[in-house]
């Protein structure tokens, strides 16, 4: 790659990283909001019913074909004629995976104790067909690096799921509130997207001539698989084993640690994905941006989870309610955990786009072992046992990731310790400060101001430290914020 080149692609990597934190950044402010409001009309059942049928969900979705579609991302050139067959391949398939939903929902509720779960099952059918044309436009722009379109999409997506929500919540329907939020999510992001995208063609059911993006998305959908089965093992473990209220206690204090993890690193993975597949075989460049990602990554994950760790007691009493109680000591537990999940997830996108996927799997294979077992320990203690479950499985994962993935990025394990080390010494700050003002505020201080001055202070000592002991990341920073002409 040339520097010309270089140059070139790293406008074109902030600009869309601008624009795709940008938007998911406004998208989760709606989105949380809306959550948050709909938490404190719900109990926690209606969450614990609503995560059973997700797991289902989640297991179809991993033959869903946005795989193959992706493979259209690494691709020097593509046809036309190519991307009908693509779209044929991605109807047929979810057409299929509505079908098995709807057939076997029965069983699932079964298997739950829970007969409200077959009739949900049956209406979130109508997510299928909507996926097909998702996966392809994403695709399509993602190629051309024109997150824009996909921002447009996912904020005016995220304000009709919010508003559903929200609607349903207020009407009373309970646990169908959830149920149809997404559904209109995917529907309206599906249909903005079209409407974007303009290039949506008509489908083709002749399937000759697809070896690689089939070749490609199958590798990619065998680790799918085996990440359905580490990230869903605790809800199909604890599904059968805990009643619907404890669940729920457990999934939602899951859904506040993974706040930023599971929202804001896989958008930031795709254009890591796109960037390191321009990238091709230059290896320096490959680990000197896997490692610049680490370190920018980690000055914001480090200090937000410790943080919410420490603050966990008030975080819950004023977002959720004080009948969400029970869920305060669950997501200090999660969140201690969350910068090795994060560290864990960002190896993918260099992997994949190398042209490794079966790294990838392996990895995923590695978790559908590990994440299992942990859970079947902890379970018989309850939501707090799921949650230590955690601990010790993700480092176990972690590792093993890290272990079959730098050779390929070319990083060394000691440059990545450097990079995960840049934010702790503020973050231990942090903490103290913390710690300092839990101690000092007298016990009859409202939980608003108790929360306000333990986030105030020890963002004023993160941000102070780090611009003492870090100037290189908040350089780092202040150049991506300006952007290179």
């Amino acid at each position: 790659m040339t520097g010309t080149q270089a140059q070139g692609l790293g406008r074109q990597v902030v600009d869309s990283l601008i624009w795709r934190t940008g938007s998911q950044i406004f998208a989760q402010i709606v989105a949380w909001t809306s959550t948050f409001l709909v938490i404190r009309m719900l109990d926690p059942t209606a969450y614990g019913l609503y995560a059973m049928t997700d797991s289902m969900i989640m297991l179809l979705a991993t033959f869903s074909g946005i795989s193959f579609a992706n493979a259209l991302v690494r691709q020097e050139t593509v046809t036309h004629d190519e991307i009908r067959k693509v779209f044929g391949l991605l109807i047929i398939l979810n057409a299929g995976l509505a079908a098995i939903q709807f057939a076997s929902a029965s069983l699932v509720a079964t298997y739950y104790h829970q007969p409200m779960v077959a009739h949900l099952l049956r209406v979130q059918t109508l997510l299928y067909v909507a996926t097909p044309v998702i996966s392809l436009a994403t695709a399509l722009l993602s190629r051309e690096m024109d997150f824009r379109k996909q921002a447009l999409a996912h904020l005016v997506s995220a304000l009709a799921g919010a508003g559903t929500a929200l609607a349903g919540a207020l009407s009373g329907i309970g646990v169908w509130a959830l149920v149809a939020a997404p559904i209109a999510m995917v529907w309206t992001r599906a249909i903005v997207l079209a409407i974007t995208a303009r290039n949506i063609p008509m489908p083709s059911f002749r399937f000759s001539g697809l070896g690689h993006a089939i070749s490609f998305g199958l590798t990619i959908t065998t680790s799918y698989i085996f990440w359905f089965l580490q990230t869903q093992a605790d809800v199909f473990i604890g599904g059968r084993s805990l009643d619907p209220h404890r669940l729920g206690i457990y999934t939602t204090s899951l859904f506040l640690a993974q706040m930023l993890t599971a929202k804001f690193v896989p958008p930031i993975n795709d254009i890591a994905f796109s960037a390191y597949a321009r990238m091709g075989s230059d290896r320096d460049a490959v680990s000197r941006g896997f490692t610049h990602a680490v370190r920018l990554i980690m000055t914001l994950v480090m200090p937000f989870y410790i943080g919410m760790a420490m603050t966990a007691g008030p975080l819950v009493y004023i977002i959720l309610g004080p009948q969400w109680h029970e869920t305060a000591v669950v997501v200090t537990s999660l969140a201690l955990v969350m910068p090795c999940m994060t560290l864990q997830i960002m190896c993918s996108p260099v992997t994949n786009a190398a042209g490794k996927p079966r790294l990838t799997a392996y990895s995923s294979m590695a978790g559908a072992v590990i994440m299992p077992l942990a859970f079947l320990y902890g379970v018989h203690e309850g939501p707090i046992g799921l949650a230590r479950a955690w601990w010790i499985g993700f480092p176990l994962l972690t590792a093993f990731t890290l272990w079959i993935s730098l050779p390929v990025i070319g990083a060394t394990l000691g440059q990545v310790g450097k990079a995960v080390w840049s934010p702790i010494p503020a973050t231990l700050g942090m903490a103290a400060s913390i710690m300092l003002v839990e101690r000092i505020l007298p016990a009859e201080v409202a939980p608003l101001l108790h929360l306000a001055w333990m986030v105030a202070v020890g963002f004023a000592t993160y941000v102070l430290l780090t611009l003492i002991f870090a100037r290189g990341v908040v350089a780092d920073i202040m150049a991506l914020i300006r952007r290179p002409a």
